[in-house]
């Protein structure tokens, strides 16, 4: 499913149950903050390896989550009129810039730090 499909299968949800009202960029982007924390507690206290290593139930888990953090973004970029694609193939042309790779290959520094 494309990101069009999924934001008007979104839209309709929220129609649907009378929802649009609760659904501000602001209320939206706290949301998705909310579920962020949410991916980010399956991974707390794991070691490296064992975040690469997840077993059935708690890749499910995970997988929820990064799906609840994908409809918020799609729900946000859509009531602000973002074109998803578009703004990922900016930002991805301004860190090509940002970060070249003969400079920072093997290197995880800001790209402040490379000039």
């Amino acid at each position: 499913m494309n990101t069009e499909k999924i934001q008007a299968k979104l839209r309709r949800f929220a129609q649907e149950r009378d929802w649009e009202q609760f659904h501000s960029p602001k209320n939206i982007s706290m949301a998705l903050m909310v579920e962020a924390a949410e991916l980010l507690e399956h991974f707390q206290w794991l070691t490296q390896e064992a975040s690469s290593e997840l077993d059935t139930e708690k890749l499910s888990a995970v997988a929820d989550e990064i799906a609840d953090v994908q409809i918020y973004l799609c729900r946000l970029a859509d009531l602000l009129n973002i074109d998803i694609k578009d703004a990922v193939e900016r930002k991805m042309k301004s860190n090509e810039a940002k970060y070249p790779a003969d400079k920072v290959r093997g290197k995880a520094k800001k790209y402040t730090e490379y000039r």
